[in-house]
């Protein structure tokens, strides 16, 4: 199973999809992460624009033909983006479960943005400015929707919990039938 949390910056996804990742015992994929590797690297020319995400995308496949349950976290803010993982998910031929995580709350997730700390080495935290004004684009098809203005990050997890164990309950049985 491919699980990929999109959001803006400070809604709560990297809270949520980590504790999710330690409780399934997932691979778990940060684009924060991997871009910033990239740009300590110093492999590119230029920011680091998609390439962390085809990075992320080539690992998630990679762990998918392995059996492993793969979580991605990311803003994953653009119809191309969200392509690329349902192509991975396809090409593996798993099932793809997208979650986009928000806050309605927009003085609380304001708050959040302005008091985060940077636990990436390296990596600067973005302002409120940036990720109010950041490019995220509408989803064609509406995913999963956490509001972490609702729920605590830990009900959030139960919620997703509760949503993929029989999903994965069915896909066991689907492969032990196809077992010789």
């Amino acid at each position: 199973m491919l699980i990929v949390f999109s959001g803006l910056p400070g809604t709560g996804k990297t809270t949520i999809a980590s504790e999710l990742a330690r409780r399934i015992n997932a691979v778990y994929l940060r684009i924060d992460v991997i871009e910033q590797a990239l740009r300590d690297a110093n492999v590119l020319t230029g920011d680091v624009d998609a390439s962390g995400y085809g990075v992320a995308n080539a690992l998630a496949l990679s762990n998918l033909r392995l059996g492993q349950t793969v979580i991605a976290d990311c803003v994953n803010p653009v119809k191309q983006s969200r392509e690329a993982w349902q192509a991975v998910a396809a090409t593996a031929g798993v099932e793809l479960l997208d979650i986009e995580v928000v806050c309605s709350d927009l003085r609380e997730h304001q708050r959040r943005v302005e008091s985060r700390t940077g636990d990436v080495a390296g990596l600067v935290p973005p302002s409120w400015q940036s990720v109010s004004g950041h490019e995220y684009e509408a989803w064609t098809e509406a995913p999963m929707t956490i509001d972490t203005a609702q729920v605590t990050a830990a009900e959030a997890v139960e919620v997703i919990l509760a949503h993929i164990i029989p999903v994965a309950s069915r896909l066991a049985l689907r492969w032990a039938a196809q077992r010789p």
